[in-house]
Formats: C-alpha cells, structure tokens, sequence
C-alpha cells in the first residue's frame, strides 16, 4: 500500500538566501580585487593605494571597487606615466580581468554553502 505525503515548498525563502550568499560572494570578489589591485597601484605616498573600497548593492547585485582620490581615474588611465616595478597603469582593470575566474569562484562558493 502506497502512502502519500504533503509537501510545502516555499521558494521565496530559497530565493533570499541564495541572493543574500551571492551578496557576500560579491563582497569577498571585490574585496580580492581590491587587494590584487593594491599591489599594482602606483605608490608615492601610499594615498591612492588606502583609499580603495570595495562594496556591494545588494539589490542589483552589484560589486564594486573604487579608488578616492582627485587623481586616481588620470592615474588609471595614463599610459604614459613612469610606475616602480610592479606598479601599473589600468591597476584596477588588469586586476579584474586576472582574477574574474576568482571572483566567480568565490560567488558560487558562498551560494554553495547557502544551500547546504
């Protein structure tokens, strides 16, 4: 005799906790790039290299990395400019592009973990 059971499924919750994990995924993605980047800003002082962030708006998911200084995008963006080894311009740029495969990983591990 087969017997039968009632499930309730509510995904909504899923759904939350799997946006809230890709959130945090996010975050960590940003904070790898910004430290990677780090190591390639320019350096005089120090400035440019303590004012990056990294953020997320969690409801676009959206990560960000940013760098607060009033030369930081010309720093960025000058090809011509003179950096110490290991220094570079398009710092931020060249660090997403090298470790993207990175930040994905840490997105899907942070969704993994929610769904344990």
């Amino acid at each position: 005799m087969a017997q039968s059971f009632r499930l309730d499924f509510d995904a909504s919750n899923v759904q939350r906790e799997l946006r809230s994990a890709a959130a945090r995924g996010l975050y960590l993605g940003a904070e790898h790039v910004l430290g990677v980047s780090n190591d390639r800003v320019p350096l005089d002082e120090g400035t440019l290299q303590h004012s990056g962030t990294a953020s997320v708006d969690e409801a676009s998911l959206t990560g960000m990395v940013s760098y607060d200084t009033p030369y930081a995008v010309r720093q960025h963006e000058e090809m011509d400019f003179e950096h110490a080894p290991g220094r570079e311009a398009k710092f931020l740029e060249n660090s997403l592009n090298a470790e993207r495969a990175v930040v994905l990983a840490l997105v899907a591990a942070e969704m993994r973990r929610a769904l344990r």
